[in-house]
This record gives structure tokens, sequence and C-alpha cells, in this order.
């Protein structure tokens, strides 16, 4: 019986490290594809694969560059995934180390996030992050196919953007600004029933779609030495559920640009593929390996 990876619904870890390889010019991806079909797997990492590497998966699509009133939505769209999870940070860099090790040369590493909770799971602005995530049986229907055949059930398709906050100005707002443009107090994180129209809460609130639109979101801060934002990640049965809210976020809609635009920008998208569990390892059947 096919599964779910088990780190997409899993808690979150205290820390984690994302990798996003890219295809090395005329590299055959085969012998790497292969030894993930061999790949024991546990809540430590998921794995995604892109569009260019899942033809067979009618779903999957590159992830769309949008543009709107005063803001931009890049297409970064790479090949490889992976999400490394734990609460220790020598052990994340060792498996993750190895991972690259294993898809080297084929695939290049062009990007490593390094990713944490801060504060219970709020966003380093100090707003709690994922405040409406479906749980239990709800979280499961919103995240992980089923339904769709052997080698397809139990995968799931995940949309993954690198943000990088605008420290400065976020706190040259007033408290209450910031407040309007989350949607919610800060303090009891409360969600205001007058707020403005490009409140983040209005922008993506999930049951105001149709259909609804409805993911789960493990995302987490990250910081360099320079910047610092939030790595988004959110979990899907298909990508329509997150790209209707992108699309409302940009003012594809009514022209109203998500607040958030206002301190924060994404400077990466991709959208990926993760394949199912059977056996405790990747199935890639539905890629006939």
């Amino acid at each position: 019986m096919s599964l779910s990876q088990p780190g997409i619904l899993a808690p979150l870890p205290p820390h984690s490290r994302y990798l996003e390889f890219n295809l090395a010019p005329d590299a055959d991806p085969l012998p790497v594809l292969s030894g993930l079909a061999s790949r024991a797997i546990d809540a430590d990492a998921v794995i995604g694969l892109s569009p260019g590497l899942v033809r067979e998966i009618d779903e999957i699509r590159p992830f769309p560059a949008l543009s709107g009133p005063d803001c931009e939505v890049p297409s970064t769209q790479a090949d490889l995934w992976l999400w490394q999870r734990g609460d220790d940070r020598g052990r994340i860099f060792h498996q993750a180390r190895a991972f690259a090790l294993d898809a080297a040369p084929a695939f290049q590493c062009n990007r490593s996030v390094d990713g944490f909770v801060h504060d219970g799971g709020r966003d380093l602005t100090g707003y709690e992050d994922g405040t409406e995530n479906p749980e239990g049986d709800a979280a499961i229907a919103a995240a992980i196919l089923s339904g769709t055949g052997a080698g397809r059930d139990g995968s799931s398709f995940v949309a993954v953007q690198q943000w990088r906050h605008d420290f400065d100005k976020f706190e040259g707002f007033a408290e209450s600004e910031q407040d309007d443009i989350i949607g919610r107090r800060r303090r009891d994180n409360v969600e205001f029933d007058d707020a403005p129209a490009s409140t983040h809460v209005k922008r993506t609130a999930q049951e105001s779609f149709t259909p609804e639109a409805f993911v789960v979101r493990r995302s987490m801060p990250w910081a360099d030495r320079e910047s610092a934002g939030l790595m988004f990640v959110a979990f899907g049965n298909s990508f329509d559920a997150f790209e209707a809210q992108l699309r409302r976020m940009a003012g594809e809609e009514d022209q109203i640009t998500d607040a958030l635009f206002r301190f924060t920008r994404p400077v990466s998208g991709s959208y990926f593929w993760c394949p199912p569990v059977a056996a405790g390892k990747l199935d890639l059947s539905a890629l006939g390996l």
C-alpha cells in the first residue's frame, strides 16, 4: 500500500535544510532517479521532483511567474528538492551533504537554505504562522492524493518559495499598521472582522475560494549573515489551491495586492511532485522505476 512521505504531515522539526538542484546540461537523471527508487524514507526527509523529471504525472506543471500592482512573483523552477528535517543541525548537515553527493554530478545544488522554528511557530515578524492549517483527516484530504491509482496515491504536490523580509521597512510601520498588513493582532492572534481588503488573511482565506483552496503549510523562518525571511512550503493534492491564493495575492482578481508585499518579496518559486512511499522506500513506479 502506498503512503505519503512521513515528513509531509509530521509536526515541524526544530531545524531544517532546504536544498534545490538543477539538472546539469546534457546530464542523464536516470541513475539518480533509480537510486531514489531504492531509497529508504522516513520523517527526516521529504523529496520532490520537478515537472521536467515526472512528465508521467499529468497534473504537474512549472511554477508560474506572476506580476501585479507593485509586486513580482518569480519562477526559479528547480529540478530536485530536498527538505532535510530534524533536531540536530550537525546531523541535518551530514544527511543533506550525503544526498547532494548522491545526486552529483547529474544534479547541481543551486539553493541551500537553513530553516528553524522561532518562538513556538511564529514568523520572524512575530506573527503566528499556519494558523488556518487543516488538521487530521482534513489535512490528509488537502495534501495527499487518493483514488488516483497505484504509484500516485499517497503522493503530494508542493509549492516552495523563499521570501526575503525587509525588517527596517516593517519596523517603520506603527503596530496597528503591522496588524493591518497581516489581518491579525500580533499579541493575541485575533483576526480583525473589519480588516482592510489588502490584508494577508483576507487575500488568502482558504474557504473564500470556489472551490475552497486548502493547503497544508509547513513554512519555517530562515536567516543568514545578510538577510532573513520565511521559507514558504505548502503541500496540496494539486497545485490549484496554492495557485489560486497566489494569484489573488498578486491582485489578478481585483487589482488589490496582498499587503505582505509592502515589506517582503519572494526570491524563488518552484513546484515539485513528492512521490509516495511503499515498503518504506520512495515509490517511483509511476515513472516506470
